[in-house]
């Protein structure tokens, strides 16, 4: 296996006197989807905003291409090639797929118009149908709002443009949550169509058999901290509920 991308060594993050995280490790490598699960509390979020840039931790060391780093935001973060759709995906209901990828990049005319302020929407819209096709997202329409889109082309368009700005890694937090069956296997196709396109897919999800379907490596927490690592193909549901539990993949014997 390649040398991570992007890696956590013993992070700690403390609330007051809670301990969210407790040495927590998690390595992520390029090209795949990586599935990160466990229990309510286990630290999953906590440890996806430090690695984003939205939560500083206690202590431990994050590392980016081998070298340690410090995320400062998360637009730092993004300037480094990565970004997070979180389940409220952020986008702006009355503005337009293309506007919606652009949105706090937008670009400006050439010239004197630009100068002034005025907008490129014509690069911008070229640039998303680019974007669109080249990940295999398919809108009903990208001229009218996204809050006439459905629920799952809005989570692509989410989709789109982490993929868009990120040439590292894109964090998932339950994408497929709110999705029907139909729109939940085009977000998936989706999320595999950006692994292939060389993004590493870091998916948080509680959906155990959604996440044996498509990732290639599951890392389980537990208790604040990493309890087991195992490549999809070698888990089932039974062994995952185990490790969630127990923190081992072995079966426990009363």
């Amino acid at each position: 296996m390649s040398e991570p991308l992007l890696e956590a060594r013993g992070v700690t993050r403390y609330f007051g006197h809670v301990q969210a995280l407790s040495g927590a490790d998690l390595a992520i490598y390029p090209g795949e989807i990586c599935a990160l699960i466990g229990d309510n509390g286990a630290g999953k979020s906590t440890l996806v905003k430090i690695l984003s840039g939205a939560e500083q931790p206690s202590s431990g060391e994050i590392r980016l291409n081998g070298k340690p780093v410090v995320f400062a935001s998360p637009a730092e973060a993004q300037r480094q090639g990565i970004a997070t759709v979180y389940q409220d995906l952020a986008l702006a209901p009355e503005l337009t797929p293309a506007e919606n990828l652009f949105l706090g990049r937008e670009q400006l005319r050439s010239g004197l118009l630009g100068r002034l302020g005025f907008l490129d929407r014509p690069a911008m819209r070229a640039k998303a149908r680019e974007q669109f096709e080249q990940i295999g997202v398919r809108l009903r329409s990208q001229k009218v709002p996204i809050a006439s889109l459905s629920g799952g082309q809005r989570q692509s368009v989410a989709i789109a443009r982490a993929a868009m700005w990120a040439d590292k890694v894109v964090f998932l937090d339950e994408p497929t949550a709110a999705l029907g069956v139909v729109q939940t296997e085009r977000t998936l196709d989706l999320i595999r169509r950006v692994r292939d396109s060389g993004i590493a897919v870091v998916l948080i999800s509680h959906n155990m058999t959604q996440v044996l379907q498509i990732a290639d490596r599951i890392e389980v927490m537990r208790l604040g901290r990493k309890a087991v690592s195992v490549r999809a193909e070698d888990a089932d549901v039974d062994i995952l509920v185990r490790a969630m539990t127990s923190g081992s993949l072995k079966e426990t014997r009363p």
